[in-house]
């Protein structure tokens, strides 16, 4: 049965041709009962009529005139209902109904279905007998109404099929934009991961890689100076990792590290063992916190740990030797202004404002997004005495 009403809904000119046949069967028995030339035009009309129920799906405007043209032709000559008169009900119908139909089609057919029964009433009232004028008019209300019915079912169906073809638009457009914030949230995180892995990475093994460096330097020289370096390598290499550990952790949906809690994310109290790491690991660095500490929320916490960091990582990689730094942390009463400064021999434009000398240094870039995260701003290029100079102000209060 389903499979039989799928083939239906498939081909509806073949399902109109049909009933159309079938019309076309009872005008042709109508026919047999009459002489003359009203069954002559009758048979032509039928014809016509039943042609409007084969082709209303396809071209409604048009059967719909061709309704009318036979309508005015019953009129002046004089054939009065026949059998496919049925088909001014369904045209009727049809024309209110569809959607692609224009709307004065729709508004034709339903003056159409309020002169025609008054006019046919007027043109035949002789041929009843001479009905007095309240037959007259209880005839033409009982002819009128079915026509009308028709066309208000018909316009409600196509109320409510522009209704649910709304509905069906909205939940696609919804859809279409919750998959387009979905990537935007997943684009974001991985940003946030990929700015993440970088500050780790960069920072732990540039520290282990000057370390590796001294020590090779002073294995013979000095064994207890390698194997302080050698200490300090191993270390770094395990804080890296656990920094790694909690990152690869958020990945993975529904797994929690070992103890059931991830490691918390640094902050500005965190800055001063970052300090001693980077003195370690020979970079002499001047700290400086003014103001009055106080809490401070844990995206500001975090990006201004980040910036120090990746900054005192770009002082050893590009400051050269016997550079020194110094990072001032500044509280004020809206934001938190970081200062960090170098003496070195500063860096080439395209170094800190192109991504690096081969476009693919992220540093610089994952400072200003992170920033701009938290609404504040960012500036960073060599200095007018030499060196190179980081400056951040972090708002306190929540983004707009």
């Amino acid at each position: 049965m389903q499979r039989l009403y799928d083939f239906l809904r498939r081909h509806p000119t073949g399902v109109d041709t049909f009933w159309a046949v079938l019309l076309l069967g009872f005008s042709g028995l109508w026919a047999t009962t009459e002489s003359g030339s009203p069954r002559i035009f009758g048979v032509i009309f039928s014809v016509g009529l039943c042609l409007v129920i084969a082709l209303r799906r396809k071209a409604p405007v048009k059967m719909l005139l061709l309704t009318a043209a036979v309508g005015v032709g019953q009129l002046i000559t004089g054939v009065q209902i026949v059998p496919a008169d049925f088909a001014m009900f369904v045209i009727a119908y049809t024309v209110a109904s569809a959607p692609a139909v224009p709307r004065w089609a729709s508004r034709c057919a339903l003056a159409g279905a309020l002169i025609g029964p008054a006019l046919s009433t007027i043109r035949f009232n002789d041929a009843f007998g001479g009905r007095t004028i309240g037959q007259s008019l209880f005839g033409t209300v009982l002819f009128t109404v079915p026509f009308v019915l028709a066309w208000v079912l018909g316009d409600s169906m196509r109320t409510r099929r522009a209704y649910w073809a709304q509905l069906e638009e909205k939940a696609a457009r919804l859809e279409k934009e919750r998959e387009a914030q979905s990537r935007i949230a997943v684009a974001a995180e991985r940003a946030r991961i990929a700015r993440e892995l970088h500050d780790v990475v960069a920072h732990n093994v540039s520290v282990m890689v000057v370390q590796a460096d001294g020590a090779a330097y002073v294995l013979d020289a000095a064994p207890e100076q390698t194997r302080q370096a050698l200490e300090t390598i191993s270390g770094t290499g395990r804080q890296a990792l656990a920094e790694m550990r909690r990152l690869l952790g958020v990945l993975r949906t529904g797994e929690q590290p070992e103890g059931g809690e991830y490691v918390p994310q640094p902050g500005v109290d965190q800055l001063s063992d970052l300090m001693e790491q980077v003195r370690g690991a020979g970079l002499p660095v001047d700290f400086q916190v003014e103001g009055e500490p106080r809490e401070l929320p844990s995206s500001v916490e975090l990006t201004a740990y980040r910036i120090v960091q990746e900054a005192l990582t770009n002082t050893r990689k590009h400051g050269g030797p016997a550079v020194g730094a110094t990072v001032r942390l500044s509280y004020q009463d809206d934001d938190l202004d970081l200062l960090i400064e170098d003496d070195g021999r500063g860096a080439q434009r395209e170094l800190y404002e192109e991504g690096g000398a081969d476009g693919l240094g992220h540093g610089l870039i994952g400072m200003r997004e992170r920033v701009g995260m938290v609404g504040g701003t960012l500036a960073a290029g060599p200095r007018s005495g030499g060196g190179f100079r980081v400056s951040a102000v972090l708002p306190l209060k929540p983004v707009r």
